[in-house]
């Protein structure tokens, strides 16, 4: 381990900054400025106006750069980007010297000419959701327990592989039909449909998976055909979408009853775990049989106070003699005491009322006399004593003014001591006197 240390001096060692300054140098001196294409992935826009995101091969070859567009360039946009547009860049290659990764750092962006695929998803999709297809009001409900799942996919594909381990390792009671299609290309589209419609007419399954493994726009380009969307809007079976990877976003997965990330998560979305339901299952058994055990544990309890309270019934009517017993002693001892109770209140009562008595009669006696002194001093027949007479026409009117009298005009008058017939020779109204305040009225006299 020495000798290649001694032998060191022999040979240039780099350090990793200096070598990554080099790099960089050397990037900058062969790739000062150039325009690269390819396909939007991951763009995001921070909040200091930097944009950062990945460009993908246009052609579908596994390879991306990392780009970097700072404010100043990213201000210059005459349009918005988004994942999946085909874009032009112009700028210079750099290396990331914290990372040792290669960059791009853009300094214009426009629009490719293939990027008009992607404004044609945009325009397809708009028309298909004005149409309904994906209203979330008409997607139809996915079984619970399915016995069979139909899959639509490429029988050469990494899908169908995916899709078979995950229900084999999750569901295995379930059975599988394969609906073969071809997946990418032009003949895809013609082959979704057809073997959509097979499955439904066959009607021999719970629920499809339409599945695909990932791949660029163009790849997938068959599950955004508007005849594929279509057929899995129309189908009658629920469809469950899983095409491409979780960034990966088609028309099928919006018209699709659910979607799922990617294959695998369609086949555990479809089928629930056979051990998360055996587990499920054992564990309500479990709850249900110490349900019952408690409730036989509480019954046999019960019936064994019941049965205890049988065997001794001699027990309780010793008990309930003693009781009687009790009872009848306590009412035979209390009621004396309340007889004597009584008699005191009675006697009480009757000492209360002698008492009371002449007090009573001498109040009552007093108020008779109140009563007679305001009688009598009402009575009219005091009042003609004191020299008044009662006048009336005769006919029982009684004559209160001069103004019903005239010369001639025979009256019936009644005195203190008797009745008199008299007759009005002359009538004289008497003035109010001006001494006396106003409103007082003398006793008019008449001439008999």
């Amino acid at each position: 381990m020495n000798e290649p240390l001694q032998a060191a001096p022999q040979r240039r060692v780099w350090g990793v900054a200096a070598l990554l300054l080099a790099v960089s140098d050397s990037l900058s001196a062969r790739f000062s400025v150039c325009v690269v294409g390819g396909e939007l992935s991951g763009f995001t826009r921070a909040a200091s106006g930097h944009c950062y995101f990945s460009l993908k091969d246009a052609e579908g070859q596994s390879a991306m750069l990392r780009c970097a567009m700072f404010r100043r360039a990213a201000s210059l946009l005459d349009f918005a980007p988004a994942d999946g547009a085909l874009v032009e860049l112009r700028g210079r290659l750099t290396l990331y010297e914290p990372r040792g990764e290669l960059q791009f750092v853009v300094e214009a962006m426009r629009r490719a000419g293939a990027g008009a695929l992607y404004e044609q998803f945009l325009r397809l999709r708009a028309k298909l959701e004005a149409a309904g297809l994906f209203d979330p009001a008409s997607k139809r409900p996915l079984p619970a327990f399915p016995r069979r799942l139909g899959v639509i996919t490429s029988t050469a594909g990494a899908a169908l592989h995916d899709v078979l381990t995950a229900l084999a390792r999750r569901a295995p009671h379930v059975e599988v039909f394969i609906y073969p299609s071809a997946v990418q290309g032009e003949q895809a589209p013609s082959a979704l449909v057809a073997a959509l419609r097979v499955a439904n007419a066959r009607a021999e399954v719970d629920a499809l998976l339409l599945v695909r493994g990932g791949g660029s726009l163009e790849d997938l380009w068959a599950f955004n055909d508007e005849r594929v969307v279509r057929a899995v809007a129309e189908s009658r079976l629920p469809v469950i979408c899983g095409v491409g990877h979780e960034t990966d976003v088609t028309l099928c997965d919006l018209a699709a009853d659910l979607r799922a990330p990617t294959p695998t998560a369609a086949a555990e979305l479809a089928a629930p775990s056979r051990q998360a339901n055996l587990d499920a299952l054992s564990a309500l058994s479990a709850a249900l049989t110490r349900r019952l055990e408690q409730r036989l544990d509480t019954a046999a309890q019960r019936l064994d106070r019941l049965g205890l309270r049988l065997a001794r019934p001699t027990e309780i009517l010793t008990r309930q003699r003693r009781q009687l017993a009790l009872l009848a002693q306590r009412w035979t001892q209390a009621l004396p005491k309340m007889q004597a109770m009584q008699t005191q209140r009675l006697n009480n009562l009757a000492l209360r009322g002698r008492r009371a008595a002449p007090v009573a009669l001498g109040a009552q006696g007093l108020r008779l006399q109140a009563l007679e002194a305001r009688l009598s001093a009402l009575d009219p027949q005091r009042v003609l004593a004191r020299g008044y007479a009662w006048l009336d026409d005769g006919q029982g009117r009684a004559l209160t003014s001069v103004a019903q009298l005239s010369a001639g005009q025979s009256v019936h008058a009644v005195l203190a001591d008797g009745e008199a017939q008299m007759q009005v020779l002359a009538t004289t109204g008497l003035k109010p006197s001006p001494t006396k305040s106003k409103g007082t009225r003398t006793r008019p006299s008449a001439k008999t």
